[in-house]
C-alpha cells in the first residue's frame, strides 16, 4: 500500500469490481485504452480477477482509491509496461500525476527492470503530457497498432530508464 496526499494505491480486490466496471464501461475512459468499453460485468470481472491474482514479482499495478472509492488504476501491469486509467469524473484533478509519482519509484525499487515503457495513442494528449512530466521520452511510433471496433489506432512508444529516473529524482 502506498499513501499520497489524497490517494491510496493498493492491491486490487474483488470488492473493487463495481468501481472498475464504472471505469471500463465509460466510453470516455476507454477512448484511448486498448479495448472497447466493456459490455458486461463478466468482462470487467475477468480483468479484476487477473489483477487480484497477479504475481507481484511480475505486476506492480495498483487500484487508486480516493475518498473510499476506486477511481482508477496505475502502475506496471507487467514488468516494464506502465498503464493508467481513471474515471472521467476525476479527470483534471491531478490524480494520474499524483498516482504515478508514487507508482513509478515503487516499480523501479521492486521490479527487476532497467526501463519502463508506455504505449499511448497519439490523440491522447493528456496522458502524453503526464508521462513527459516524469521524463518519459518518445522512442518510436507505429500506425494501425490496435483495431478497436472499426477504428484503427496508432501508437507512440515512450520509455523512462532507471538512470533517467534517478537523475531526475536527484535534481
Amino acid at each position: 500500500m502506498i499513501e499520497t496526499k489524497r490517494l491510496l494505491l493498493r492491491r486490487t480486490e474483488m470488492r473493487d469490481l463495481d468501481d472498475f466496471h464504472a471505469i471500463f464501461t465509460h466510453p470516455k475512459a476507454m477512448r484511448y485504452w486498448s479495448a472497447l468499453p466493456h459490455e458486461s460485468i463478466q468482462q470487467t470481472e475477468e480483468i479484476v480477477s487477473a489483477m487480484v491474482q497477479a504475481d507481484h514479482s511480475f505486476s506492480d499495478d495498483f487500484a487508486v482509491e480516493f475518498e473510499g472509492r476506486v477511481v482508477g488504476k496505475a502502475g506496471c501491469w507487467r514488468v516494464g509496461e506502465l498503464g493508467f486509467i481513471f474515471h472521467p469524473d476525476v479527470w483534471g484533478q491531478g490524480f494520474a500525476t499524483e498516482a504515478l509519482a508514487a507508482a513509478i519509484p515503487h516499480a523501479f525499487e521492486t521490479l527487476p527492470m532497467e526501463k519502463i515503457e508506455a504505449d499511448v495513442d497519439p490523440r491522447n494528449a493528456s496522458s502524453l503530457a503526464v508521462l513527459r512530466k516524469f521524463g518519459f521520452c518518445e522512442v518510436g511510433r507505429a500506425e494501425k497498432t490496435f483495431l478497436l471496433g472499426d477504428e484503427w489506432c496508432d501508437s507512440i512508444y515512450l520509455e523512462l530508464t532507471r538512470t533517467g529516473w534517478l537523475s531526475r529524482a536527484k535534481s
